[in-house]
């Protein structure tokens, strides 16, 4: 734990950078918490959906494997002590731009395809999160096709 927060945010960094750094990691562990959960929601969290998650969150956010391993540890250990997903949807509404709520929604789609099947929890929960995420209809359908592209 002290690694990730050394790695996001050191205790020489000025006040400023320290609240953006410390902004940075929340959407992050926001982020990550969401492609956990969507992974688990059908009862299976497989290593290829583990492995995907992993690898998202180094292209995304420009992690090394062992700060993206740490990342999902973390966000796992907070997705485990909160209530539902809320908080972590907020956070994101709260710092990311339609576009980058965009990009975040290919990337959930692209957890869902990881075991390359759509059960019936994750159709609900990948709806859920772009209400969540106040994303419409075709927007989600936008990056779901994107994500499918990628495949």
């Amino acid at each position: 734990m002290n690694f990730i927060k050394k790695f996001f945010g050191g205790a020489d960094s000025s006040a400023a950078e320290s609240s953006k750094d410390n902004i940075e990691h929340d959407v992050r562990v926001a982020t990550c918490a969401i492609f956990i959960e969507m992974a688990g929601i059908d009862g299976e969290f497989s290593d290829a959906e583990r492995n995907r998650i992993v690898t998202l969150l180094q292209q995304q956010f420009d992690l090394s494997p062992e700060h993206a391993a740490e990342l999902q540890k973390v966000a796992g250990e907070k997705l485990e002590g909160s209530i539902d997903i809320w908080q972590f949807t907020n956070r994101i509404n709260q710092n990311y731009t339609v576009d980058e709520k965009m990009e975040v929604m290919e990337l959930v789609w692209r957890v869902v395809y990881a075991d390359g099947k759509l059960d019936a929890h994750e159709n609900y929960l990948v709806r859920k999160l772009a209400t969540l995420l106040r994303l419409s209809h075709s927007q989600m359908i936008d990056a779901k096709l994107r994500a499918k592209r990628k495949e």
